[in-house]
């Protein structure tokens, strides 16, 4: 078993404490895949139970620079998982009609039900990693504030997720955290490889290398993100993302320890339920039809 404390982030951390290149006590993919094999089945049977129960639901969020894994992580993570019981969510730059309702309106509405997982990749927390690196997006955000882009705003919005994200515990939706921590090295190799391999041209983007420009005003956002975001309720879990075996191992056992630490339980069946399935079984031990 991993100890998953390790990579929940303190408030008191850096984010230079966090090895992007970290594997734990794995040394090789091979031995790490094993491990992710299995919590793959297990989270197949621990979703069924999720779905039973009822009485909670999972929302796991994927914050990463690009190229750090994201895609891949929720195509391997979730393999097993019935589709009927999930939902993936990806946020890009919002639609008009978005811009006209409050920040956090678009992610709400792809909120999980109960016995149901969700997946956002990318989140609100975008309005205070793309906006603060691009303040002027927040223009056509067309708030009712003269203090963008302050201290108090930014304090004001990390609250709003703190809040938020104690309102849906409070609730029966559990929050899982995760970012993707890239090197700044690792990601030139992967942009790299986008370039050279024709099979991965499709996911060639000038956007990102745009991007990569401001690479340490991105760190600072997500460090400060981190430090006033991570809460016992809703800790972030910062995942070592240069080997994307061990990202993906990681990721799978932080969701299986949840569920597993929630006590999930197949609904008790009443007397007369069972009194309806005794009689339902010697009506069709009895029909030879």
């Amino acid at each position: 078993m991993i100890n998953i404390s390790h990579y929940q982030f303190k408030r008191d951390q850096k984010l230079s404490d966090f090895s992007p290149s970290d594997t734990g006590k794995y040394k090789n993919k091979k031995e790490a895949e094993e491990k992710l094999n299995d919590n793959i089945m297990l989270l197949s049977e621990l979703q069924e139970k999720l779905y039973a129960y009822d009485k909670y639901g999972i929302l796991i969020v994927l914050q990463a620079m690009d190229a750090a894994g994201k895609d891949g992580m929720i195509k391997h993570v979730m393999s097993s998982v019935n589709p009927q019981g999930c939902q993936v969510k990806s946020f890009k730059s919002p639609s008009s009609e978005e811009l006209d309702h409050d920040y956090m309106w678009r992610c709400n509405k792809y909120l999980p039900e109960r016995g149901n997982i969700a997946i956002f990749n990318r989140s609100y927390y975008e309005e205070v990693l793309v906006c603060r690196v691009h303040p002027e997006f927040l223009v056509s955000q067309k708030l009712p504030v003269d203090y963008l882009d302050s201290d108090r705003f930014w304090n004001e919005r990390y609250s709003h997720f703190n809040n938020s994200e104690k309102y849906l515990n409070d609730n029966g939706i559990i929050v899982l955290k995760f970012f993707l921590n890239i090197s700044k090295e690792e990601q030139k190799k992967r942009f790299l490889d986008r370039i050279e391999l024709k099979e991965k041209n499709w996911k060639f983007s000038a956007a990102d290398i745009k991007e990569r420009k401001h690479w340490d005003k991105y760190m600072l956002a997500y460090e400060q993100m981190l430090q006033n975001t991570s809460t016992d309720i809703a800790p972030w879990h910062v995942i070592p993302s240069d080997h994307k075996w061990f990202s993906r191992l990681l990721v799978s056992e932080i969701i299986v320890q949840k569920l597993q630490s929630l006590n999930l339980k197949y609904p008790v069946v009443s007397d007369e339920m069972l009194r309806l399935i005794s009689e339902a079984k010697q009506t069709l031990t009895d029909n030879r039809e």
